[in-house]
């Protein structure tokens, strides 16, 4: 008896499991290296509102030690993903080669790109194509007509962009196509905030936003996220049913009008969403 406790003990203490909130990835404790997850959140803690940071803030971001984090923006900087000025650290070009990776290889940021230029052509509009990646969605793909000239806004226009999943169209889109529990959990994880007075920060409003989003099959959102641009988003589907991505158009305001978005953009978005679901 005394040697089977042993081994039941010894089983459960070999299962243990780690659970991504983020990505509902599972991984073993042993098999986790906690060295690579922590470099990767002193990454993460870099962005379009934080170009540079010191150690202090360093540990701040990511909970970590003064001493760990000094550790790691070293290790960084010697491996040439950062740079410092003696106070500061921030990200190399070097950093890019992980995003020309992905878009090399992957399939849907390929087989949009012509799609999207097809639709530049005929409106002279700009489109994305956006994944959801936690708080915020990302631009894979992206067209721009060479002829804009007008201020559109500091969002959708390079790839890698990330915006919050809340305010944008295509943000709001891949949120409503999750369940009812995955977006309670996501809703608890990344409290609504106010970015302009047009956000949606109530938590019982925006759901029934998102339903309502799902039920007619698209999405136009209107200065949440930046005052004078509005947008219109529908989603693409993949195999098995599944939304794995959405197409959008971002414009300013005194340049369409939401009917015109509504009349003339949304059935080209719905014919495009409709091509990529048959390739994809």
């Amino acid at each position: 008896m005394e040697m089977l406790a042993n081994m039941d003990h010894k089983t459960v203490k070999e299962e243990k499991i780690l659970h991504n909130a983020s990505n509902k990835k599972t991984i073993r404790h042993e098999d986790f290296v906690a060295g690579i997850g922590k470099g990767m959140a002193i990454l993460d803690s870099f962005g379009t509102d934080r170009h540079r940071l010191n150690i202090t803030m360093a540990a701040e971001k990511t909970g970590m030690t003064r001493a760990a984090a000094r550790r790691h923006l070293l290790t960084l900087e010697y491996l040439g993903y950062l740079e410092s000025d003696g106070h500061y650290f921030y990200l190399t070009p070097k950093i890019l080669k992980f995003s020309g990776s992905y878009l090399g290889g992957a399939h849907l940021p390929k087989i949009s790109q012509p799609l999207l230029n097809l639709l530049t052509t005929q409106t002279s509009l700009i489109y994305s194509v956006m994944v959801l990646d936690g708080y915020e969605a990302i631009t894979i793909a992206r067209s721009a007509a060479h002829q804009q000239t007008d201020r559109v806004n500091p969002y959708g226009l390079h790839l890698g962009n990330r915006l919050p999943a809340h305010a944008t169209s295509a943000g709001k889109i891949l949120l409503a196509y999750l369940d009812d529990h995955e977006q309670e959990e996501w809703l608890s994880q990344h409290p609504l905030q106010r970015l302009t007075k047009y956000t949606y920060t109530n938590n019982a409003d925006f759901l029934k936003l998102l339903a309502e989003i799902k039920e007619q099959g698209w999405c136009y959102s209107s200065e949440e996220h930046e005052l004078g641009v509005h947008a219109l988003a529908v989603p693409i589907y993949g195999q098995q049913s599944r939304v794995v991505a959405a197409l959008n158009i971002v414009s300013p305001t005194m340049r369409t009008t939401k009917e015109y978005l509504i009349q003339h953009i949304l059935p080209l978005l719905q014919e495009t969403a409709r091509e990529l679901r048959n390739i994809l």
